[in-house]
């Protein structure tokens, strides 16, 4: 027996041990019961031997069912002719015989009861006293005849009960499986409708501001002169807008999320908020490497977001990106030296909320406070050893 096999073979014994100790319990029952009556003969070594054959049969007979009930009718019918210990040698046959037609061999069951009825009637009749033969051959038979019924029927429905609650749990797992693929499919169809919405507004907005920023741009460049800073920036932030806005959309659309930025794209961010006249300094410690893909898009956001802040309310000021890799977390960092103070709290907006949700959602804790020295500091860590 392999190492690994020592949990099965012990839950199998574990089972087993009920039939076991019901076997062994009927053993001495019924060699008690053939010492004790008036008209047994007496206990040999064989008829010990035959009780202990029954006890092993049943101690396997939730396993094997037919060879157990086979061993059992035998044993117990060769017991019977050769002490006759009374209906106490039918016990151990009736369980035998439940067990069987429990286990759905009814056939078997049902061939057991009359083989060891008609046994147990034939040493009947060979010993039946001369002067009431009749009578005791009748209420033996009746009384076998009713418990082996029994024991046939109770089989057939306690399995019939065990396959209705196996198709009850059935269906239980198929409603929920259907409740969950509702849920998906009405998910599906709300990211689609949102896409749509999406599309029609918000992408049209983004077009048309895309379109006039090159347009003007070109005719300044027409017209020899230099296109202004705040210009080119527009157009540029336009531009980004709109392929993140498309990879937002087909993530909308597709079945499954996925990641249309990462931390991989900061620098790109970094010289777009240079272009709109924010000096960003970018700063990486540790060995960088692949992240969960909702980790790299979060922590890219937090950076976007912090920066659009830096460029609405720090005023004159310039940003440092910070983002440090270390073996169990990931720390990204956003600070500035403008207007910001302690002195003024700052209310929390719409961003910051959708900023502390991303990060919380994936375990991570975030920081948004002013500076004692003034500006404002945005600091995000997400855990990198364990499930989001």
């Amino acid at each position: 027996m392999l190492p690994g096999d020592a949990p099965f073979y012990s839950a199998i014994m574990r089972r087993d041990l009920p039939y076991a100790l019901s076997g062994l319990a009927l053993g001495v029952f019924l060699l008690g019961n053939a010492a004790l009556a008036p008209d047994a003969a007496p206990v040999r070594a064989v008829d010990v031997a035959l009780v202990l054959v029954m006890a092993a049969a049943l101690a396997v007979c939730r396993r094997y069912p037919v060879v157990a009930l086979s061993g059992v009718t035998v044993a117990m019918l060769t017991l019977h002719v050769r002490v006759h210990p009374g209906v106490s040698a039918a016990f151990a046959v009736l369980g035998a015989v439940y067990v069987a037609a429990w286990r759905g061999h009814r056939t078997a069951a049902a061939l057991a009861s009359l083989v060891f009825l008609g046994g147990f009637l034939a040493r009947d009749i060979s010993v039946a006293p001369a002067d009431r033969p009749g009578q005791l051959i009748a209420e033996r038979t009746s009384l076998l005849l009713g418990w082996f019924v029994a024991a046939n029927v109770a089989g057939l429905v306690a399995r019939q009960r065990r396959a209705y609650l196996e198709q009850v749990e059935q269906r239980a797992i198929e409603a929920e499986r259907t409740r969950e693929e509702m849920a998906l499919r009405r998910a599906g169809e709300e990211r689609l409708r949102i896409a749509r919405d999406l599309h029609d507004s918000l992408t049209h907005s983004i077009s048309v501001i895309k379109v006039q920023a090159g347009i003007a741009v070109h005719l300044a460049r027409k017209h020899g002169e230099e296109p202004a800073a705040a210009l080119l920036a527009i157009q540029e932030a336009s531009g980004a807008a709109m392929r993140e806005l498309r990879a937002t959309l087909g993530v909308l659309r597709s079945a499954t999320d996925g990641d249309c930025v990462g931390l991989a794209r900061v620098g790109e961010l970094a010289e777009r908020t240079r272009a709109a006249g924010v000096p960003v300094q970018v700063t990486v410690t540790g060995q960088p490497r692949d992240l969960p893909a909702e980790v790299g898009q979060a922590g890219y956001r937090v950076v976007q977001e912090a920066l659009t802040n830096v460029a609405r309310h720090a005023g004159p000021a310039s940003a440092q990106i910070h983002v440090e890799y270390a073996p169990a977390q990931l720390t990204v960092s956003v600070t500035d030296d403008g207007q910001a103070s302690p002195v003024r709290p700052v209310t929390p907006g719409v961003g910051l909320r959708g900023m502390r949700e991303r990060v919380t959602g994936l375990g991570g804790t975030l920081h948004v406070a002013a500076r004692d020295g003034g500006g404002f500091a945005v600091r995000a860590t997400f855990p990198l050893d364990g499930p989001a």
